[in-house]
């Protein structure tokens, strides 16, 4: 079983993330990233989704054209643990430079 983060933990793990916010009313963190066009969103999707399936984590996102919105949290934890850290380490490291908002 793997533990949710506890609040230190969380502070120091989080303070590297770029751009991740707390989803209100939730143990959670969601990133916001525009693309230049659907094939652009769509293929950092697929990269996403490669690497989720590896690590047997996926995560909860919507996508409309040029936009993807991403939340990590761990279910079987209810709420943030390291494996939401690792992935969202890894979205950061593919993610888009200017478009990301």
């Amino acid at each position: 079983m793997i533990n949710r983060l506890t609040s230190e933990e969380r502070a120091s793990q989080l303070a590297d993330l770029r751009g991740w916010q707390a989803v209100a009313g939730r143990d959670a963190i969601q990133r916001h990233f525009r693309f230049a066009d659907f094939n652009e969103a769509f293929g950092f999707m697929t990269r996403v989704a490669i690497k989720a399936q590896e690590m047997n984590h996926h995560p909860e996102w919507f996508n409309v054209y040029n936009r993807v919105e991403i939340t990590l949290s761990t279910h079987e934890a209810d709420g943030l643990t390291s494996r939401d850290i690792e992935l969202a380490r890894f979205i950061d490291s593919i993610a888009p430079g200017p478009l990301s908002a």
